[in-house]
């Protein structure tokens, strides 16, 4: 955000036993406390980082109680049945884009809990999801416009997909960030 010196978005990706975590976390607000709020966060997903998804929103959310709190998405991509799993409380947002051999695509949205972790933590509910070869997850937050996954252009890089997002919707009045994962399967 202009002026700001530190960004209350923060993400976080790590290989463990069943998969590969994400993790994004949005400090409510704006500037020092903000990102504290998020540090916390990511610092207690990587900690948990073992446990199911509800147990780390459940962890993060004793952490966060003296602080301002945070919006939080967690997925979770499983090579051994070829699934996502994910969770968001707040208004960090994800979609996952499959990709067919004809190159269609189709969008399948997270869905989101109303409350703030380390406020009101809502009744965590997660889904599972079926992935293939090749399906991105783009997650982003309230920094990014709403409806940006309809002009979402998927780049070989998911680097070059989250920049050209932030480009084209990024907000100037909020911290933003997306993150783009595409799913390889298990590695060779």
């Amino acid at each position: 955000m202009p002026g700001e010196t530190h960004s209350g978005d923060l993400h976080l990706v790590k290989m463990v036993d069943r998969g590969v975590l994400l993790a994004v976390a949005d400090g409510l607000g704006h500037g020092k406390e903000a990102a504290e709020a998020a540090r916390i966060a990511i610092d207690s997903v990587e900690a948990h980082s073992h446990e199911p998804l509800k147990r780390i929103i459940e962890y993060c959310g004793r952490r966060l109680r003296e602080s301002r709190g945070a919006a939080m998405s967690l997925a979770l991509f499983s090579p051994d049945d070829n699934s996502m799993e994910w969770l968001g409380v707040g208004n960090v947002g994800g979609v996952l884009i499959h990709m067919s051999g004809d190159g269609k695509r189709a969008n399948e949205f997270m869905m989101l809990t109303q409350g703030v972790v380390g406020v009101r933590l809502p009744t965590l509910r997660t889904s599972k999801v079926g992935v293939i070869r090749g399906d991105t997850l783009v997650v982003a937050t309230d920094g990014i416009r709403r409806g940006f996954e309809e002009g979402i252009i998927l780049f070989d890089r998911p680097d070059d997909t989250a920049q050209s997002i932030l480009e084209r919707d990024g907000q100037l009045t909020d911290d933003a960030l997306v993150l783009v994962a595409k799913y390889t399967g298990r590695p060779q």
